[in-house]
Parts: C-alpha cells; structure tokens; sequence
C-alpha cells in the first residue's frame, strides 16, 4: 500500500484535532480515533492499549471484536503489546503468531489477522500504552506507514493524559528513605553533594500545529542559536592539555550541522506538528533506533543527537535554563539521563564532584570528558530520576559503581572514612611513586600503563611508572567522525613520544571491527556474526585492508624520528600474520629511508598472545619477535569461551584458576628459555593479588591502569618474590579448591600489602 507519511500523517492529524475539539466522552473520542486511523491506512484492525492499573487495557478497538474493550488485559512486558510498551520499540511483523512473546487472547477474535505493527505512546519519557494496526494478510508495514503511526501515537498522548485516563509515572517513589543503586563504573573515584538535575524536562503541551510555516521559522531560528551556541563552546573548551577531546567536540558540532537531522524535523512539522513536537517525534525516532542498535560506538553517536535535541527543544521553547546556567551553589552530583560532551563542560569543575546517568557507557563521549576532568561517573542507574530528588543527598563511588541517594548518618559516616582512607591511600602512594617496584630480596619488576589518550603519557610521572607498555592507538579511530588521515595520526603518535621523553612506549596496532565496528567502515567489513569478538578484527582486518595498517605504518614510523619505536600487533593467531604484518611496516621503514626521511633509529616488533593456539607454535614465532605481551583479557575469554562483556559469566570464571595460572607458567618458561622479554597487560595484572600470582609464575614486567600502579607497587615492595614462586609453583603443582583463597591467606600471613 504506497502512501506518504507525511500526506498520511497529516490527513489524520487534521481528523484527530476535530475529535479532540468536539464535546464528548474520551471514551467516544477514542472510539473515533481508531475509525479514523484505520480508514486514513486502509488497516483491518486499530487497537488502542492504555496503561491502567499498571496493566495494559483493551481500551478502545475498531476491527476486533467491542466485547473485549475493557475485558483484554495485558501486563508490561507480556505479549507483543506489553513489549512494546515495556520496551518502549516498535514491532513490525509480517506474521504476529511467530514473535516469541506473541499471547492469543481469543474474546479478541484477532486469530484472523496475520501482520501485526505497534509503536508505543510515550508521554514524559515512559509509555502510556500502544497503538497497533493488523491486517489479514501477512505483510510487512512500510516505514511511512510506521512514521505515521509514531506521530499519531504522540498526538494521542495528549489527549490521553489531558483526559487522565492512565497511570502516573512508573517509577520509585521519591519520598521514600535511602536508596542504594548498582550501576556501571564509568569514571573512577568517589565524590559526594546535593542532587542537580541537568535539566527539567520540556513537556510538550500542544503537538498540532495552528500554522505550519510559523513553527518552521520558528526552528530554523532555533538551529541558527544552537549552532551559535556550539561553535562557542568548541572555541573555550579547555583541557589543559590538547587531546582526543577536541576531535569529540568536533564530531558533536558535526551533528549540530546535519541537514538530514534538520530535513526530518521540517518533514514532521510539513505534517502537522508544532516545532515541539516535531522535535519530540524526531527524538523518539532516534530513541527507537537506539535500542535497536548493537554498535556501542553507533549508539553514543546517536546520544549525541539526543543531547542536541534536548538543547534544540529548550530554545525553541524558550526553556534554556539548566544547572549549567543558573551556576551550582554547593558541591554537586549532576543527575541526567544522558549528557553530550559539551554540556558537561558548560559546569563549575570547582563545585561538580560527580556525575550519574541513566544511560552512558565506557566509550561515551561524555565519559571521556569526564576522566579528563577528573570527575566520577556512574552509569546506568536507569530510575535515578524517579529516585532522587533535587537536593538530596547523593553519594557516587565510581570504584564500586553504586550510587546511594539520601543515605543515613552511619552511611555517610562511613563513605566518608572511606574517601578519607582512599585519599590516604593515594597519599601513601605517592610517597612511593619515585621510588623502584622492587622487591624485599632485591629483585627489580617493571611497571608500566596502559594508555589510549595523547595525556596519558603526561602522567607517567604522577603514576610512578617505567613507560606505556600498551598504547591503544583505535581510540583515536573509536572517536571519529570519519577514518583518521596519517597526519592525524602522526600527531598523536608523536605527542605521546614527546610527552613519554625516555620512557618507552608500545604502540599497539589498531584493534577494531568485530565488537568494536566503526560506522565509516563499509557494511562488507564490519562483522555481524553471533561472536563478534572473535571475528574479523584486529590484525585480521588489518592484514586485509591493508591502505589502513601502511597509513598507520608510515605514522609511526615518521612520528617516532630519533627515537624507538616499539610495535605490537594484536590478536596474532598464527606466527605468518605476524610475518606478514611486521613485513609491511618494514616496508614503510625501507621507504622512509629512500624518501631521506628521519626515521626511528631503531624498531622493536612485538606480538600479543591472546589467541590460545599462538601458545602451541611459540617455537616459530619466539625467534623472530623482540617481545611478547600477554593480552589477559581476551585470551581469559578464549581460554573459557565466556564472554567477558556477559554479566552472567564476569565471575564465575576466575583469573587465578589453576587453568589460567598453568597455561601462563607455560608461556613463561619457552619465553625465558629463548630470551624473549615478556609482559602482561590488561586488568590481571592490575589487581595487588593476582599480580603477585603472576610474579609467582615468573612475570616481572606488567602493564597496568595508572590507577593501579601504587597499589600493585606497594605489593611488589612487600613481598620476597622468591618465596611467592615457591608457594605459586607448590599450589600449581596440587591446585587446592580455592586457589584464590590458599594465595590470600598466604599473603595475609607474610604481611603482603593488599589494599
């Protein structure tokens, strides 16, 4: 059936501001509602489903059977309509009875239909019920059909709430006592202050336009503001030091001057839509595609969005004030749902201690900010705007990724100690940061990080540490709007030698694709099969677009002139993906020579074992390698084929298993036996317990968080590593049932210092 949304959308639009116009029963209203659409769609069926009593009510029908309207009940989350309005998404299906939720209520007589669509009706960010179309015959409903749908069911919102036919909001009630909430630990440490809310929320009060062109000028101003607004901001953002932030600025004024973003917004308001909500619809649109999405690093870019269209709906309604502007009196926890990278910035770093959101994630914008302002996050505490109220009290532990709202005296008697001990802690380390990670029988470790931004090498100093052992260079590929040029990447490259001075530092190459996809590659390399993480990724990709890895080559090669430069390829499988690998950088190296280029005065090429299969060919591989880092995190999830990212699994397998321990004691002795110099890097050897485990196994070389270093530091200080390999080799040659367990009490015993 070829339709225009907008002609479709707005020939209902018309008939639904009659009805909404005339006298009579919301009841009769909505009776109206349903004929109306379903004639304007030529559909069978149009269903409407209210929230009541937290249940979702049959509440008015045109194609099912009347004797159900009131009688049908379904509850959130049950059926296709309770997921819908659970999930907040849309369901378009050519055939309902096959979607695994799918419930048959048989007073409805709906066994007659086959397709089945539904978007949900959403009113102050949660959903109030469903609108659902059905047709007899099995088909797949178009997108404009599906847009239409949306921009009635947000039309319909109105006169529902205005009529007060459904349930207030879901959610905790905010005068309840203390709440504490598990979240992600998104920034580290722990802050405590007053509850702020970014921002009210705009409720769209009037969503059918009067005037179609009034409201069209009435956003191309409000573009022309916010767009003033961002180029501000971009211009005094400061860091102190250059970065990656930048190129985060960047990408979000990209999205500022997006003409298809501003198109859909005149598209809503050509069908009928006040400036509002044509915002709102286009809002919801992007909210939808988001839960949609697998891709983290496509789903921040569309936060993004999200966050423009907020600042978009507060000029075009003249609401602009947030905590930002009228300015934060007291020490504060900034509380949103999600925050755009620029928002943060426009807040008093004296008075913000920390930050919680509904949302966020670990490669979201805004964290990235937030580290580099030394602000903790905790993320995804999805009620924290139903829980807290403005002016609680509000304690934010990014170490433990819990957030307590409204705590008691002893709890906040208690935080306070800890935060007293943690500051004492860093104190205490800082006393030990210049001096060596060497043991009580003299034996020197090395300590080094793992780093992604260009000021990480500028705290290695602060850290106490002997170099970079892991230099992330896809971050800066993470980030991006498009695929970074060489130049870019020399830059970066060469800031972080420079700020590194004679410190080593590892630059790893590019570790992107499978469950690290970047949208500006082609669909025909991003990996979308069931394990991602074990796709087409890393060095594979690389090795296969190779313009990629020599642009990278060439980088490294020109930014590292006079120095050393120390390369490590990830993910290496089998020893000729190495070959092939340093073969093409040693070609860049031949190349620079003949342009007379300066180049590196001298090159170390490495490999990271995080494949299980690189272990059983080390005697291939070994004597062409200069080092060998032991990548933990990925090849712990090979090594159990458990998904690291699956909370179901995060710890029910151990990193002091004696499978892990025994496999690394292997790895050990055929490096040391060829001389290979080895390193671990990753979050094992960041944890004081399981970095003595390791130096028992005969590691003496980790590259950790910076965070880690003093107390991994003051473990090394602490112990005699002769008598750990004693114990190590003693439990390993007879695991016991807990060896976590056996390696903490010794520890205890011999005083090792493990907090």
């Amino acid at each position: 059936m070829p339709m225009s949304a907008v002609a479709s959308a707005r020939e209902i639009l018309t008939g639904l501001h009659d009805v909404m116009a005339r006298r009579g029963s919301a009841q009769a209203k909505l009776d109206r509602v349903v004929d109306l659409i379903a004639a304007a769609m030529a559909s069978e069926v149009c269903s409407i489903y209210l929230l009541r009593d937290q249940s979702l009510e049959l509440f008015a029908t045109h194609g099912l059977r009347k004797e159900a309207v009131h009688v049908t009940r379904l509850a959130m989350g049950e059926g296709l309509v309770g997921t819908i309005a659970e999930e907040g998404r849309i369901l378009n299906l050519a055939e309902a009875s096959n979607h695994p939720e799918f419930v048959y209520r048989p007073e409805t007589g709906e066994e007659h239909f086959h397709s089945f669509a539904g978007v949900p009706i959403i009113r102050r960010e949660s959903s109030i019920g469903v609108l659902s179309v059905q047709h007899a015959e099995p088909r797949r409903y178009d997108e404009v059909e599906i847009e239409a749908l949306q921009t009635v069911a947000m039309v319909l919102s109105e006169l529902i709430a205005s009529a007060r036919l459904v349930d207030g909001s879901r959610g905790a009630r905010r005068d309840a006592g203390m709440q504490r909430m598990a979240g992600l630990k998104l920034v580290t440490g722990m802050a405590k202050g007053v509850a702020v809310f970014h921002q009210p929320r705009v409720i769209v009060e009037h969503t059918v336009a009067e005037d179609t062109e009034a409201e069209r000028a009435r956003v191309y101003a409000a573009f022309r503001r916010m767009r003033e607004q961002i180029d501000n901001m971009t211009r005094e953002a400061e860091f102190g030091t250059a970065g990656e932030h930048n190129e985060i600025l960047e990408t979000y004024k990209m999205f500022a001057y997006d003409e298809g973003w501003s198109r859909r917004i005149n598209e809503a308001i050509d069908s009928g839509l006040t400036a509002e909500a044509a915002i709102e619809r286009v809002q919801q649109r992007t909210r939808a595609r988001m839960r949609e999405i697998d891709d983290p690093l496509l789903k921040e870019r569309m936060h993004d969005l999200e966050d423009l269209s907020n600042r978009l709906m507060r000029i075009v309604s003249g609401r602009m004030g947030t905590a930002a502007q009228t300015g934060l009196a007291r020490d504060a926890i900034l509380i949103a749902r999600n925050l755009g990278p620029a928002e943060l910035l426009e807040y008093d770093r004296r008075r913000l201690k920390g930050v919680v959101l509904a949302e966020g994630s670990l490669t979201a914008h805004v964290t990235i900010v937030a580290r580099a302002m030394g602000v903790p996050v905790v993320g995804r505490i999805a009620d924290i705007r139903h829980i807290a109220n403005e002016g609680d009290a509000v304690l934010v532990d990014g170490d433990m990724g819990a957030v307590t709202a409204r705590p008691t005296r002893p709890i906040t008697i208690a935080f306070d100690q800890r935060m007293a001990m943690s500051h004492k802690r860093r104190a205490e380390y800082a006393t030990i940061r210049a001096l060596p990670a060497q043991t009580l029988n003299g034996e020197r470790m090395t300590l080094m990080v793992n780093a992604g931004l260009a000021e990480d090498a500028a705290m290695l100093e602060t850290a106490g540490a002997d170099g970079i052992g892991l230099f992330r260079t896809e971050f800066q590929f993470l980030i991006a709007a498009t695929l970074p040029g060489r130049e870019s990447q020399q830059r970066l490259y060469k800031s972080v030698l420079d700020a590194a001075g004679d410190k080593p530092v590892v630059f790893r190459t590019v570790d992107i694709g499978g469950d690290k996809a970047l949208p500006y590659l082609s669909d025909e390399q991003k990996d979308e099969s069931e394990n991602p993480a074990m796709g087409w990724r890393a060095l594979r990709l690389s090795l296969e677009r190779k313009t990629l890895m020599k642009a990278q080559a060439r980088a490294l090669v020109e930014a590292s002139a006079g120095k050393v430069l120390r390369v490590m390829f990830p993910m290496v499988s089998e020893p000729w993906e190495y070959e092939e690998a340093r073969a093409l950088f040693e070609e860049q190296i031949a190349w620079a020579k003949s342009a007379k280029l300066a180049g590196p005065k001298s090159v170390e090429f490495g490999a990271m074992l995080e494949v299980p299969s690189l272990a059983e060919v080390l005697d291939i591989l070994l004597p062409r390698v200069d080092f060998l880092s032991i990548g933990t995190n990925d090849l712990t999830q090979f090594l159990f084929a458990a998904d690291r990212a699956d909370p179901r699994l995060a710890e029910r397998y151990d990193w002091l298993s004696p499978a892990i321990l025994r496999f690394l004691h292997r790895v050990v002795r055929e490096a040391k036996a060829a001389g290979v110099p080895l390193r671990v890097c990753g979050e094992m050897g960041g944890r004081p317990l399981e970095a003595m485990a390791l130096i028992g196994i005969g590691i003496d070389s980790l590259s950790i968080t910076p965070a880690a270093v003093g107390p991994v530091k003051a473990m090394i200080r602490s112990i005699d590593a002769v008598a750990v390999r004693a114990k190590v080799e003693t439990l390993l040659a007879k695991p016991p049932a807990n060896m976590r367990k056996s390696l903490s009490d010794w520890a205890k015993r011999h005083g090792v210092a493990l907090d």
